[in-house]
């Protein structure tokens, strides 16, 4: 049972909310490359990946919550998320030809905003911040900027 003392504060909270979102990406693109189930990639992540050691670092523990709904509802609103995707794409790069690493994360930017919790702009600015991760010389990560930005302002067009 958490005590007051052993709840995350604010910072922690969103802390984990930004490592699940950078697992709910490695989890989508494990998912492709390998053919597992919903079930369990999410299984192997909150069992071996939130927390554990990696060559003496240690990984950070994840929101379980919002890395399950991101996970599940990129696959149960896969065909939306990805014609969203398309349509933010140039006509010749469609989804089934961009990275994959790419296409997980807008998989499960997909899934936070047609969910509707999180406003589009913290959305933009977490998976902007997980494209740097996998990407750290810039290009994807303006690329990843101006679909996530068509993508808002389809899915959310009342908070712009």
């Amino acid at each position: 049972m958490n005590t007051p003392s052993d709840a995350p504060s604010g910072n922690q909270k969103r802390k984990m909310k930004s490592a699940a979102r950078l697992y709910a990406v490695q989890a989508l693109f494990q998912m492709e490359q390998s053919g597992q189930s919903t079930r369990q990639v999410v299984t192997e992540f909150l069992d071996f990946r939130f927390g554990a050691t990696y060559d003496g670092v240690e990984m950070m523990e994840g929101d379980v919550d919002l890395f399950r709904s991101l996970v599940e509802n990129a696959v149960n609103y896969q065909g939306r998320i990805d014609q969203m995707t398309d349509r933010a794409l140039v006509a010749k790069w469609p989804i089934a030809r961009i990275d994959p690493t790419l296409r997980g994360l807008f998989r499960a930017a997909g899934a936070e905003l047609v969910q509707k919790e999180t406003p589009p702009k913290v959305v933009i600015n977490e998976f902007v911040d997980v494209a740097r991760a996998f990407f750290p010389d810039g290009n994807e990560v303006r690329f990843v900027n101006a679909v996530l930005d068509h993508m808002a302002r389809e899915a959310r067009p009342e908070a712009f």
